[in-house]
C-alpha cells in the first residue's frame, strides 16, 4: 500500500487516503480493548525532523522506567520530516497499521477535523479519559471538552493550559528605529514604511531592508488586512485565512480578499515598499536566511510570531548585536485586534488503528502532568542536558522544586524556575538538546521558563495583549468543507497564481490585479464557499441560542 501511495500523485493518493480511512473507520472496534496487564508500546507521532544524535534516545530511556512503572509500558517518537509534512502526516494516518498511537494534531494547520471525521482518529469515550487519564480529565473544562468533540463525540485532548502567542508580525531593530525618528518604536504599518525608508536611505552594499524569502511567506497580507479592520480569520476551513467574521459582527462570513478596500491599499503599499528596494528585486528566488542576517546585522526586519521574538530574536539579539533592543510591531496593533489562539491549536489525539489505546491515554496523561516525566520530555535529563535554577537564579535540583497539589490531584508549580542547557567550559552546549516536539499537551502548571527568554518582554507584550484580546468566538464550530472542497481547491489554485506578486508588490497596476483576482476567485465560487459556511454558522447560532 506504501508503495502505491508513493507512486501516485498527490491528487490522487488524497482520494485514495480520504476513501482508505472511511473504509478502515467503519470496520474499526470500539474504544479499545487491549488489556492493561500486558506491556505495550506506544507511539507517539509527531511533526518534526528525527534528531540525527542520540540525546532523544537516551532521554527516552529513562522516562521508559518511569513508564513502565506507572503506565506498563514505553514510548517510541515517530518524526514526519517537515519536508512536504502535511501529505506525509495524512498519508501514514491514512495506513490504518496500528504504526502509531498518539498523534500530535491541531484543527488550524493539521486537519484534526478532517481525520477526526474520515476516521483516523478515534472517538474517546468520556469513562477511558476519566479512568485512565484522570488528571487530564479534571484539568480541562467542561466547556474545553465541548470543543473537543465531533458529533457529541470527543476526539481531542487540547493543549489548553499553556500561555502562547503566535499572532504574527515584524520584529525590528529598536535603535535603528530611533535613528529613523521613530522615538517610540513602529506601532503601524505607516511606521514600518519610514523605518524602511532610512534603512534603504542608507545605500549599505549586500543590505536589504527586509531581506525577505518571498517564496516562504506571504502571511503579511492577513497581517494588513488585521490591522486595518477588525477582521478574524476562522480557523479550520483552509489555511489560507481566507474568510472569517467582523469582531463587529460575529454572525456575517464574509472574505475581506473580495471585499472592502483594505487589499487594495496594502497591495500599493507592497509596490511602495518593492520600488523603495526594501527587498531583493529577484525575491521569489531569494534562499538567503533572514533571522541569521538580522543576527549579524544584515538585514533590519524578520516577519514570525510573537513567542518567536521574546523567546529567540529578542535574546539572541541582545548578546549578538547588544544594544539593538528588537522590538515586535504585531498584526492587529493599529486597530487593538487580536484573537487568542484556539485551544485546538494543539491536541493530542488516538489514532483509530491503534491497538494500544489505553496505555495510550496513561502515558499521555503522565507526559501532560506528572513532574518528572514533564521535565524528562520537555527539558531532557537533569546534570545533563539541562540544569534548574530558582527565581534569584542560583542552581538548585529538580528536587527542590515545590509544588502544590489540589483537591482534583493536580500539580501546581510553586515558585517561579528556570532551566538552562548545561555548559562546557567554552560556554557551549555539553550535550545536545532533546528532540520531542511535543506541541499537544504542554502545561503551565509544570513549566519552567527557559533563563534565555526575554521574559520581561513577554510578560509585558501579555498585559498589552490582555487589555484588548478576544477568544475565538468558533472553537466549538466544526466545519464541514466536503461540499465546497471542489471550490476550495479552486480558491486555492487563484490564490497561488495571485497572492505572492500582490504581497512583494510585482504588479503593474495594483488596483486593478486586485480587481481580476476578485474576478477570479468569483469564478472559483467563493460566493457559493460563503452561503455553505453562513449556512453553517446560522444552524450554530440557532441550535445555541
Amino acid at each position: 500500500m506504501k508503495r502505491m501511495i508513493k507512486g501516485l500523485g498527490f491528487a490522487a493518493a488524497s482520494l485514495l487516503m480520504i476513501g482508505s480511512m472511511a473504509s478502515c473507520g467503519n470496520k474499526l472496534p470500539k474504544f479499545s480493548d487491549d488489556d492493561m496487564n500486558e506491556f505495550a508500546k506506544v507511539v507517539y507521532m509527531t511533526t518534526g525532523n528525527k534528531p540525527s544524535d542520540t540525546a532523544t534516545q537516551e532521554m527516552l530511556k529513562e522516562l521508559n522506567k518511569i513508564l513502565k512503572e506507572k503506565a506498563n509500558a514505553e514510548l517510541e517518537i515517530y518524526y514526519i520530516p517537515w519536508t512536504n509534512y502535511q501529505t506525509q502526516y495524512n498519508l501514514t494516518l491514512a495506513q490504518m497499521d496500528g504504526t502509531v498511537d498518539l498523534v500530535g494534531t491541531a484543527s488550524d494547520w493539521l486537519d484534526a477535523w478532517k481525520n477526526s471525521k474520515n476516521g483516523a482518529f478515534c472517538a474517546i469515550p468520556e469513562e477511558e479519559i476519566q479512568k485512565w487519564a484522570p488528571k487530564t480529565w479534571n484539568s480541562v473544562s467542561k466547556e474545553h471538552w465541548d470543543m473537543c468533540r465531533y458529533n457529541g463525540k470527543i476526539y481531542l485532548m487540547p493543549e489548553d493550559n499553556y500561555a502562547q502567542w503566535i499572532n504574527h508580525g515584524f520584529m525590528y531593530r529598536g535603535d535603528w528605529a530611533r535613528e529613523a525618528g521613530l522615538k517610540d518604536g513602529v506601532h503601524s504599518w505607516e511606521d514600518m514604511t519610514k523605518y524602511f525608508e532610512y534603512l534603504t536611505g542608507l545605500k549599505k552594499s549586500n543590505f536589504y531592508a527586509w531581506d525577505s524569502t518571498g517564496a516562504n511567506s506571504t502571511f503579511h497580507a492577513d497581517g494588513y488586512i488585521q490591522s486595518k479592520s477588525d477582521y478574524i480569520a476562522l480557523d479550520g476551513i483552509n489555511t489560507l485565512g481566507t474568510f472569517g467574521v467582523r469582531r463587529s459582527n460575529l454572525n456575517k462570513i464574509y472574505s475581506p480578499f473580495m471585499e472592502g478596500d483594505e487589499l487594495v491599499e496594502y497591495a500599493k503599499l507592497m509596490k511602495e515598499w518593492d520600488e523603495m528596494g526594501v527587498w531583493k528585486k529577484d525575491v521569489f528566488n531569494s534562499t538567503g536566511d533572514t533571522r541569521e542576517e538580522l543576527y549579524l546585522g544584515q538585514t533590519g526586519v524578520d516577519q514570525h510570531h510573537t513567542q518567536t521574538w521574546y523567546t529567540t530574536v529578542r535574546p539572541q539579539m541582545d548578546v549578538k548585536q547588544p544594544g539593538s533592543d528588537v522590538g515586535f510591531f504585531w498584526f492587529g496593533e493599529e486597530s487593538g485586534n487580536v484573537t487568542t489562539m484556539t485551544i485546538t491549536h494543539g491536541a493530542m489525539a488516538i489514532s483509530a488503528a491503534s491497538k494500544h489505546k489505553r496505555h495510550a491515554l496513561a502515558v499521555y496523561d503522565l507526559l501532560r502532568n506528572d513532574p518528572e516525566c514533564y521535565r524528562l520530555f520537555n527539558y531532557g535529563i537533569e546534570g545533563k542536558q539541562y540544569e534548574v535554577l530558582d527565581a534569584n537564579k542560583n542552581v538548585i535540583k529538580a528536587s527542590e522544586i515545590k509544588y502544590t497539589e489540589d483537591e482534583n490531584g493536580n500539580i501546581k508549580l510553586d515558585g517561579e524556575y528556570y532551566y538552562r542547557p548545561v555548559l562546557n567550559e567554552k560556554g557551549e552546549n555539553a550535550y545536545p538538546a532533546i528532540v520531542t516536539d511535543y506541541w499537544w499537551g504542554r502545561n503551565d502548571n509544570l513549566e519552567i521558563r527557559n533563563v534565555k527568554g526575554a521574559w520581561d518582554k513577554f510578560d509585558e507584550i501579555c498585559a498589552i495583549y490582555d487589555k484588548v484580546k478576544v477568544d475565538y468566538p468558533y472553537g466549538q464550530i466544526v466545519w464541514d468543507v466536503d461540499s465546497i472542497q471542489s471550490e476550495l481547491s479552486n480558491i486555492s489554485d487563484v490564490w497561488s497564481r495571485y497572492m505572492g506578486n500582490i504581497c512583494y508588490g510585482k504588479t503593474t497596476d495594483p488596483e486593478a490585479d486586485v480587481k481580476k483576482f476578485r474576478q477570479e476567485l468569483k469564478q472559483a465560487g467563493i460566493d457559493r464557499a460563503i452561503a455553505e459556511l453562513q449556512s453553517q454558522l446560522d444552524a450554530f447560532n440557532k441550535k445555541n441560542k
